[in-house]
């Protein structure tokens, strides 16, 4: 499986910034090959305010500001846009937000979502799997 374009959902950007185990060394990985140019990887902006609003609750608002700077420097960030919300709130995916993520990723032409929460994502056109999992296929 050549997945070359991958969006990585908020889950694994917290793994690694907030060092949960055991999935934090499987997310590092995938960061480590979008820094190193192996594959690309995105996200959102909505993933990205997230993380900082969860961040800045654990770790402080300047530890969440530093390591938010930090993020946006190894990928691509894609805009939350109305069109992208409409076909979120008007599709099956029961988590209007991962929905959001699915269309925004889509709509930009990844090929491939990296998420934990996988079973919220049934409804995706395109393959959803666990860094793990894609770890493990590569």
């Amino acid at each position: 499986m050549g997945y070359k374009y991958i969006f990585l959902d908020s889950d694994v950007l917290l793994d690694v910034l907030l060092e949960r185990q055991p999935y934090c060394g499987f997310s590092q990985s995938i960061l480590h090959k979008g820094k190193n140019k192996e594959i690309e990887i995105a996200t959102s902006a909505l993933v990205i305010a997230n993380i900082y609003y969860i961040m800045a609750k654990i770790l402080g608002k300047v530890q969440a500001k530093k390591n938010t700077a930090k993020l946006l420097n190894i990928f691509n960030v894609f805009p939350l846009d109305v069109e992208c919300i409409k076909l979120a709130i008007n599709s099956d995916f029961n988590d209007v937000e991962d929905g959001m993520q699915h269309f925004i990723a889509t709509q930009n032409q990844c090929e491939l979502i990296i998420t934990r929460n996988i079973k919220d994502y049934k409804e995706s056109l395109i393959p959803v799997l666990s860094a793990e999992h894609y770890l493990n296929l590569i």
